[in-house]
């Protein structure tokens, strides 16, 4: 995660995390100044680790192991696409549902591993800190609630997961054991419960853009709250989250008047985000780097775009830079979504525009003329200066944004005038009229709001609908709802694959 308040201790961030942690979850104590005893000695220190803390947040669109391309090609909305069946074979097989523990990428595993050991080893430093209590407190908050959303993303992904609560060491790191869901999901809620009160209600926008809030860490709760089978809870956090639906909540957040608004490139940390991943052109990320946790642009971007595109001189298509055609919208989404308002910003279709004589493009793998607009680059965002300008585009995307706790709080209520007036009001920002709440109802809204934003996959799993939408792509009920844990992590361990994967 790339927030703004980064910048001031860049230096001490890049040298203190040089060490911090390995690519595998079960780091031992590195050498080096991140753990040795002058670390944490003071605030500037303590806010370079805590930058550490933030940085895997990256993963929801940095580098090309990124959570929204991986999570739209296993959903029914998209196709993995890229050059070719072997291009990306992670993403690939997910797409086919036809993971292996050595086709799985490790990334996924060992980036919010890594997250979770720099939470741990911030909160069992953070006593020795010569720093305010205020600012105590606040940090604290801020590593619990970032543990928790990786711990969130690790047991949705894994579910049969470690739960590791402090720093591992070489007497410690090869006894770990997998713990329960019912476990996993209890610290979550735990770590967020305690977050909550120790966060600030805003951030200064000059300097803390990207810093979690009390509204974030209530909206990833109810969130929480949901996927564990509590409704009741769930709805109670989130009508904090989200008031009274279609006016400012009590922190200021309220829906953008225009849905198109929330795909500008510019218009970042806008009154509708809850909490974002933070990207910039100015990293001068490249290939040596690409992927490592030190490159700073949105890699979605790149990846989405059309291969070889062109159009002619006195065209008014639009004006895009080429790509790699990555997460290729369905005929089925196209259909569902084609009379909708939301279709034009989700959906760039170039096939009608080829047909028509206003721009051309190299087929990719699996195409069908369809590209997904909210994250397609343009050329008015190509960087201009250090780095490789496809790994520099600097379009943020978002975590968990309004319109969704709106759903999310709709489902967890299920009917009755709060959950009709949520429903309502995503669909008035988009000129739609209101249609009586219900399950059916609200999945759909979501399809059609949060599409190819990387969420689609979960909510098929979490209904139990999984296996009827991607009948046609291989998914078999009672394996394919999650990952196989990568099998670098069970050699030598104790750790056990999940049911039906070798």
């Amino acid at each position: 995660m790339k927030n703004k308040f980064k910048y001031i201790y860049a230096a001490v961030a890049l040298a203190a995390l040089a060490g911090a942690c390995s690519e595998d979850f079960v780091s031992v104590d590195p050498k080096g100044s991140f753990l040795s005893t002058s670390y944490y000695k003071d605030e500037q220190q303590a806010t370079a680790a805590l930058v550490g803390v933030y940085d895997p947040l990256r993963k929801n669109t940095g580098g090309f192991e990124n959570m929204v391309a991986m999570l739209n090609a296993g959903s029914d909305d998209f196709y993995a696409g890229g050059g070719g069946a072997s291009d990306g074979t992670g993403i690939q097989n997910f797409s086919t549902h036809s993971l292996t523990s050595l086709i799985i990428p490790g990334s996924f595993w060992n980036d919010h591993y890594q997250g979770v050991y720099r939470a741990n080893v911030l909160l069992s430093k953070m006593s020795g800190v010569n720093m305010s209590d205020a600012l105590k407190t606040r940090f604290t908050g801020e590593a619990k609630a970032l543990r928790a959303l990786y711990y969130f993303n690790l047991v949705r992904m894994f579910k049969n997961i470690p739960l590791i609560l402090e720093p591992l060491t070489t007497s410690t790191m090869l006894n770990v054991e997998q713990s329960s869901p019912e476990a996993v999901y209890a610290q979550i809620e735990k770590d967020l419960v305690e977050a909550i009160p120790a966060l600030p209600t805003s951030v200064d926008a000059a300097t803390g853009s990207g810093r979690l809030t009390r509204g974030a860490a209530q909206a990833i709760l109810g969130k929480v709250y949901l996927y564990d089978g509590k409704k009741a809870e769930a709805a109670a956090i989130l009508a904090q989250v989200n008031g009274t639906p279609g006016q400012p909540n009590q922190y200021g957040n309220h829906l953008l008047a225009d849905f198109d608004d929330l795909w500008v490139v510019a218009n970042k940390f806008n009154a509708e985000s809850l909490l974002e991943v933070s990207h910039t052109s100015a990293g001068n990320s490249d290939w040596g780097f690409w992927g490592s946790g030190r490159d700073e642009g949105n890699s979605l971007n790149v990846m989405v775009g059309p291969r070889g595109y062109s159009r002619p001189a006195n065209s008014t298509a639009a004006d895009l830079p080429s790509g790699w055609s990555f997460s290729v919208p369905t005929q089925k989404l196209y259909d569902a979504m084609k009379n909708d308002p939301r279709f034009e910003a989700t959906i760039f279709d170039l096939k009608a525009l080829k047909a028509a004589g206003k721009a051309d493009y190299i087929p990719g793998y699996q195409d069908t003329g369809y590209f997904l607009n909210k994250f397609l680059p343009r050329k008015t965002d190509v960087r201009t200066g250090g780095g490789a300008a496809e790994l520099n585009y600097k379009q943020n995307s978002y975590v968990i944004r309004l319109a969704d706790t709106y759903l999310l709080e709709a489902e967890a209520l299920g009917s009755g005038a709060r959950a009709q007036a949520l429903l309502d009001a995503v669909r008035a920002r988009v000129g739609l009229p209101s249609i009586p709440v219900t399950l059916a109802a609200i999945k759909n809204e979501r399809r059609m709001e949060l599409a190819g934003e990387g969420h689609r996959f979960f909510d098929l799993v979490r209904w139990g609908d999984a296996a009827a939408a991607l009948s046609d792509r291989g998914f078999n009920a009672g394996t394919d709802e999650v990952f196989p844990i990568p099998y670098v992590e069970l050699t030598g361990t104790k750790l056990k694959q999940n049911p039906n994967y070798e």
